[in-house]
């Protein structure tokens, strides 16, 4: 059961890499050369997909059950790793600038897409907790669907990949491995089923790829400098598990 579970787990992932190979960005002009393509929507839907069904499904609730019974059985302590990992892909990619490894778009405009893709997916992350009220393995409330730490590992991951594909794949699958490792260890640590895991990382991805399709007009309509007025604005919204919030910050 643990074997084919890492397998399947891993395999998503795998195919999430590869499934990113086609995205459409440039990388002299990113504002005028992002185009949508739908074949991107494929795997994130298939993931939230499957986690929307898990909610009804006694064969799926069945599967997440004996994951757990397993976990429990084989785990004598938790370890709270993905409360760091979960940020650690999109910290990399400005780690990576800070050391000379340039990514595709400049401070400014990475920190714009990376906020509106951590807006929406802890918006949807945080509505759909309080709609489904799905209770956690371990008992301790009743907001696990979906999870919100995966999301985030996710968003970081894709968000990682876009940055990074021209210069080398290999940071992409990088960033998906902490990735799905974060999503591990949500089960690992008794606090979320296969189903919150999976629909998490699918809205990881979405909100990150949708980031990068919304970005020209961001860029154009709302954080446009004009000659007498430059200036650089950016929100950066969290979601600690219980709270959501943001912060503006607005460079004269």
């Amino acid at each position: 059961m643990g074997k084919s579970f890492l397998l399947f787990i891993f395999g998503m992932t795998s195919i999430c890499a590869q499934n990113t190979v086609s995205d459409t960005i440039a990388v002299q002009d990113t504002v005028h050369n992002l185009k949508f393509n739908y074949k991107q929507l494929i795997i994130p839907s298939v993931l939230i997909g499957y986690g929307f069904i898990g909610l009804e499904s006694d064969q799926l609730k069945t599967y997440n059950t004996q994951i757990k019974e397993e976990v429990n059985e084989d785990i004598d302590h938790k370890i709270s790793i993905d409360d760091f990992s979960q940020w650690a892909p999109a910290a990399s990619v400005y780690g990576l600038n800070a050391l000379g490894i340039k990514g595709k778009n400049n401070l400014k405009d990475r920190s714009i897409i990376l906020a509106s893709s951590y807006l929406m997916m802890s918006a949807s992350v945080f509505a759909l907790k309080n709609i489904t009220k799905v209770e956690r393995p371990d008992g301790s409330s009743n907001n696990s669907f979906p999870s919100g730490h995966t999301a985030t590992a996710f968003a970081g991951a894709e968000f990682m990949y876009q940055e990074y594909k021209d210069q080398s794949i290999w940071y992409g699958i990088v960033g998906y491995a902490v990735a799905t490792g974060t999503g591990l260890f949500r089960m690992y640590n008794d606090r979320h089923w296969l189903t919150d895991v999976v629909a998490g990382a699918g809205i990881g991805i979405l909100s990150t790829k949708a980031a990068y399709w919304m970005y020209p007009y961001l860029q154009n309509k709302v954080f446009k400098s004009s000659k007498e007025n430059k200036t650089t604005s950016m929100i950066m919204p969290f979601y600690n598990g219980k709270e959501l919030g943001c912060s503006f910050v607005r460079q004269f």
